[in-house]
């Protein structure tokens, strides 16, 4: 049994479609925070309980857990900066809590969703796994505490382990069954869709002065069903003995802000209404990951590579369901 914290969750949740898909027996803890209950495959098997409740992770273990997936953690950037302890005791805590159930229960593997944030501003782009580990907020440095607590829980108790950095996940399954729903929204490509659908009047572009083709800032897409199956890759590589790593992944070219609304207009066949605002401090005017390390360790191969096709799947699914998992 593969079990899959924040298993309600966007990622999660179609992780967990993807191992069931593949016939592996799943269960789902979530507190249902963020995630969505509709979300979760029916034939998982559900626990409503926080990655931080022992009893919880006792109740679950019991189903005979073999392998975890890892994805429950508070991941808004501005949110942290503003709620530094909250995001220290649900990422940090969490994941002590988490390692301890694992030795208790004597589950020796987990493949850990980690943020390319971890790096800060990058020294240079695209981004490699040596490069610095320097955070410039609360997310990415309790997600960086995070993967040195397994490095050192590894050499105690021989857990090993897979830490997966990405940046922007997008996309929904193709046939618009399950897709991404926050509240609040925060990713870019939802926040595009809304125009088309009417729930919003234009989208706003953060600085068109930036030093890129078009002025904009460049960042990585990776489609949700790609970024599974990066995950599904990890957990077979260390079932079969790989050592513990850590893996970026992402598209190595990144696409700029006004390329993302220009393709959401092809995919909708609508006009897109765009305001320039002032640039948000802090924001690198390129954020892109170098995989190839994840592609040779892994054998990993996105089979979306072309950002109108990421768009229209999420489109099918907004589209679908514009107020998210409330029009179910």
């Amino acid at each position: 049994m593969i079990l899959v914290c924040g298993g309600a969750g966007y990622i999660g949740s179609h992780m967990v479609h993807e191992l069931l898909r593949q016939g592996l027996p799943t269960a789902v803890l979530d507190n249902l925070q963020s995630g969505h209950k509709e979300a979760v495959h029916p034939k998982a098997v559900f626990l409503e309980g926080d990655v931080r409740d022992e009893s919880a992770l006792d109740q679950i273990m019991a189903h005979g857990v073999t392998d975890v997936i890892h994805f429950a953690a508070n991941s808004l950037v501005g949110e942290s900066v503003e709620k530094p302890l909250q995001y220290y005791n649900n990422n940090v805590h969490g994941m002590e809590v988490l390692l301890k159930a694992m030795v208790k229960h004597g589950v020796g593997r987990i493949v850990f969703s980690s943020t390319a944030a971890v790096y800060g501003e990058p020294s240079r782009v695209p981004i490699v796994e040596d490069d610095p580990a320097a955070p410039t907020n609360p997310y990415g440095e309790t997600k960086l505490a995070m993967e040195k607590m397994m490095k050192w829980v590894e050499g105690a108790h021989g857990i090993r382990y897979v830490s997966l950095r990405y940046f922007n996940v997008a996309g929904a399954l193709a046939d618009g069954s399950l897709g991404e729903d926050h509240s609040p929204e925060t990713h870019l490509i939802p926040l595009v869709l809304k125009v088309p659908l009417g729930l919003r009047e234009q989208i706003g572009i953060f600085g068109d002065d930036y030093d890129t083709p078009d002025g904009t800032c460049i960042r990585d897409y990776v489609h949700v069903s790609d970024l599974a199956q990066a995950h599904l890759l990890a957990l077979e590589y260390l079932r079969g003995g790989g050592a513990s790593s850590i893996l970026n992944l992402g598209s190595a070219k990144g696409f700029s802000v006004k390329a993302i609304i220009d393709a959401a207009e092809k995919v909708t066949g609508q006009t897109i209404k765009r305001e320039i605002k002032p640039r948000r401090a802090g924001d690198p005017a390129r954020l892109v990951a170098d995989s190839a390390r994840a592609k040779k360790i892994l054998g990993w191969k996105p089979a979306y590579e072309n950002v109108e096709e990421i768009i229209a799947t999420a489109w099918n699914w907004h589209r679908l369901h514009p107020e998210g998992w409330a029009d179910r």
